[in-house]
């Protein structure tokens, strides 16, 4: 799957290189380029977390051609791509994405935006706080879908009907790494209206104000795993203490040549 030497072609943003990453990939792409130019299609946002799940998910992993940009999203993964002899020129991550796009397209009425996802209540204080910062109803429509989201046809059905009644062009998804990808790709044919999908895992809780970002340095030499290991422990401790060092393992293996794509 992955493909150092292909060059992928978006309206915008021209030629984007594909930089391997196990059985991944991402676009080396400066973030202002991607805020400017990148106005329609499907995001990813590779980080640690979901490069590991597309070790086990073959339904996630065959999805990944379908993305029109894929980004590194992890300060970890940045630098692996510079160990590996294959640098990006920056880290992409969706909690620094999203600022930057609405304060670029706060003052253009064809963008507006619906947030899908995070427990009840927290989309609609992160839309407050965004509409605030923005100065109109950049966001126009909210839902917390429940956790067992993608096994409910009626939930699916509802969550369908709120993201068309609102008339939103822009869908930022998050329903936790995989699953928000899953359900963007198998059902944005019915949701018409939307033009630009960010499936963007924990951007939600960030813009609502109930989980602080770490310092910028923390998060330069890589270590924001840790600060959100310390602030929620019970809920980090798999993802960052069980599932996420066979990354570094994967890596060594990708730099000595001897990793092989799980699914080949």
């Amino acid at each position: 799957m992955a493909d150092g030497s292909k060059m992928d072609m978006l309206p915008g943003l021209g030629e984007m290189k594909r930089v391997p990453m196990l059985n991944a990939y991402v676009h080396d792409i400066a973030m202002d380029d991607l805020v400017e130019h990148f106005r329609e299609g499907v995001m990813l946002t590779l980080h640690v977390d979901m490069i590991m799940k597309l070790q086990q998910d073959r339904e996630f992993y065959d999805l990944l051609d379908r993305f029109d940009v894929i980004t590194c999203d992890s300060q970890i993964m940045y630098f692996a791509t510079k160990w590996l002899g294959t640098p990006v020129r920056e880290r992409v991550s969706g909690s620094d994405y999203f600022p930057k796009f609405y304060t670029r397209y706060a003052d253009d009425p064809s963008v507006t935006v619906f947030l899908c996802g995070g427990k009840p209540g927290v989309a609609e204080k992160a839309a407050a706080n965004i509409n605030a910062k923005v100065g109109r109803d950049f966001i126009v429509g909210t839902d917390s879908p429940s956790f067992q989201f993608d096994s409910d046809p009626a939930e699916i059905e509802r969550m369908i009907a709120a993201v068309n009644d609102s008339g939103a062009t822009v869908c930022l998804v998050g329903l936790q790494g995989a699953r928000q990808e899953k359900f963007i790709m198998k059902y944005r044919d019915r949701m018409p209206g939307v033009k630009l999908w960010l499936p963007l895992g924990g951007t939600i809780d960030y813009e609502s104000g109930d989980f602080d970002r770490p310092p910028a340095w923390i998060t330069e030499w890589g270590f924001e795993w840790l600060y959100r290991l310390a602030k929620e422990p019970r809920a980090r401790f798999h993802r960052y203490v069980i599932h996420e060092p066979p990354f570094l393992w994967a890596v060594l293996k990708q730099r000595l040549g001897i990793y092989k794509d799980p699914f080949f």
